[in-house]
Parts: C-alpha cells; structure tokens; sequence
C-alpha cells in the first residue's frame, strides 16, 4: 500500500471517529435535555437529503454487505452482524420509491450504516449514502411542512428546510418509520 493510500485512510478514520464522539455527545444532550433547539443528524439516502433526529439515531457502522435474507421485499437488502446483534439492513431510497441507486463496490465501501435508538424497539439499520454532519435549526433559512399529500404517503417524513445554498432537507422521524405497517412488512 502506498504511503498516500495510507494517510488517506488515516484521516478518513480520524474523520470517521471525530463524527462518532461528537454525535455521541450530541446524543446525550439531546437527552439529558441540555439542548434548547432541535438537533439533526444530516445524511444523504440516494437523492435525498435527510435530517434524522439525534434522539432517534443510535450508532453510525461503517458499510459491511448484509446477508441476504430470501422472499423479502426488494428494500430490505439482508441482515448483518453489528457489535454482535443481527440487525435489518433497509434502503430507505427503494422503500420509498426512489430509483434504485446504482452503488458500486467503491460506493458502497463509503456508505454507513444507521442504527434506530434502542428506545424504538426496532432493530434495523438504514443504508445511507454520505453523512453530511451535525445540524440545527440554525442552519436553515426556511422551514415548512410537507403537503398533505406527501404526509398521507409518508408520515415519516416530516418538515422541510432550505438551508443558506438553496438545499431541501426533510426531516426523516425513525420513530414513525419504525412504527410504520409497511415499514414492517418485509415479507414479500
């Protein structure tokens, strides 16, 4: 391995471990109710861009491919082994409708998995593309709520920001998915 290859996995770890200790703090603050404002775990899942509630995420894995499961829906891409629990991997983009995305092996090697808080009883993972940072309210310049249409559809996705460069970010509230009858559902 080259000595270039090897410092780029260097920072890209480091980077990786600075995200997990400050989600982490983040996480118990939101708890411990030490935060006035609404805080988000911003991720990219395909062509959206999501806003996760800290309180709702649990742990951020780095991508391993799931074992796949037979005669289950097309979104749930298998079960895989995190920190000794079998957990549910789902790609949220196919279960709400999204084109398939086309990830390579390369692609997928940058991927992440997020894990529900244990508080929502659910043991599963979410497939998420890029993990765009810690965010809060302040960082957005326009907030309004989804169409009644888009609510009937899917309830778990909530308000919508525009941040300062013009972005859409809905809210993803894992706690509605997770309660979620199709969402459940993983038989075909």
């Amino acid at each position: 391995m080259s000595s270039n290859t090897a410092r780029t996995e260097d920072i890209a770890q480091t980077n990786d471990q600075a995200l997990q200790e400050r989600l982490a703090k983040r996480i118990r603050q939101a708890s411990q109710g030490e935060q006035a404002l609404p805080s988000w775990l911003a991720v990219e899942i395909g062509a959206r861009s999501c806003l996760v509630p800290l309180n709702h995420a649990s742990e951020l894995f780095p991508w391993q491919m799931p074992h796949p499961v037979p005669y289950v829906q097309p979104w749930f891409l298998g079960a895989a082994n995190l920190r000794g629990e079998l957990t549910g991997v789902v790609d949220l983009g196919l279960f709400i409708g999204d084109a398939a995305s086309r990830r390579t092996e390369q692609s997928l090697a940058e991927c992440k998995l997020l894990t529900f808080n244990p508080v929502l009883e659910i043991n599963v993972a979410l497939l998420i593309d890029r993990v765009a940072g810690l965010k809060s309210v302040n960082d957005f310049s326009t907030a309004y709520a989804p169409a009644p249409a888009d609510s009937d559809q899917q309830p778990f996705l909530g308000n919508a920001y525009r941040d300062t460069a013009g972005r859409i970010w809905r809210e993803l509230n894992l706690q509605s998915l997770s309660q979620d009858s199709r969402f459940l559902s993983i038989r075909l």
